[in-house]
Order: structure tokens, then sequence, then C-alpha cells
């Protein structure tokens, strides 16, 4: 039986201003925005070229047994792409605080792209959730 990673849920506070940090500054797709039952909305945004979706929630009660993210809490995600440094670009026209490229070096994090899947940046969204890039030698489909 595959288990596939379909979708995350992102622990945020407000829907709108997720929303539009991102589908409208990091151009994600939005899949879904709806009221599922009264007070429930989820709202479900997809990285492009993703085979997992994000998954925004207003009024969900836990699952039995479960616990509950605060807004903010979630860290270390990560998205890959091709070339992290058009990618810092893109993030930093959109008005996205993203950090320098690093790399792990001999003693450390150090500046500057490092070999293969060795480079990396980082940003937050409104909530503070931390996101993790890091470059791929190739396209998912590729690999």
């Amino acid at each position: 039986m595959n288990w596939s990673l379909e979708v995350v849920t992102v622990p945020v506070a407000d829907l709108d201003r997720a929303k539009e940090f991102y589908g409208g500054k990091l151009g994600f797709t939005v899949d879904l925005d709806q009221e599922v039952s009264p007070g429930v909305r989820i709202i479900q945004i997809t990285p492009p070229g993703s085979r997992c979706s994000i998954s925004l929630l207003q009024g969900m009660p836990p699952f039995p047994g479960t616990g509950v993210m605060a807004p903010g809490a979630l860290h270390g995600l990560q998205l890959c792409v091709t070339d992290i440094e058009a990618a810092r670009e893109q993030l930093l026209a959109a008005g996205v605080h993203a950090t320098p490229v690093m790399h792990v070096g001999a003693t450390g994090w150090e500046a500057g792209k490092g070999d293969t899947w060795n480079s990396f940046l980082t940003f937050t969204d409104p909530d503070g959730n931390g996101w993790w890039v890091q470059e791929a030698p190739s396209e998912l489909s590729e690999r």
C-alpha cells in the first residue's frame, strides 16, 4: 500500500491574510476555499509543481485524541526548487523576507551555495510559520 503525503495543515490566525500570502504573494494555486459546515472553513493551496497541498483551517474541531498547533507553531516544512537564487529573487520581489542562500559547511552554516542538495534559504509566513527552501538538482518528475 502506498502512503502519499498529500496535505499538510499550516496553523494560521487569519485565513484571508494567509490566503493572500500563499496564493497572492507566493503564487500558489488556491484549489479550494469553502465553508464545509457552519463555522468550519477550509482553504487548500498547492505550490506550483507540488504533489502536496497546504490546508488552512478555521473552526475545525480537533480530531478526538489529537492536539492543536497554535498559529506560527509549524517550522521546518521544506519546499524544493531547481534554482534557489531565482526563488529568493522571486520571494523578495513579492515582498517576502527571505534569508540569504546558505549551505552546511565544515563549521556549520556558511554563506553561499553548497554542493548538490546543500543550498538553502528560509522565510516565514505572516503568522511566523517557518519554511525552508532547498535547491534540488532536477524537477521532482525527473528524479
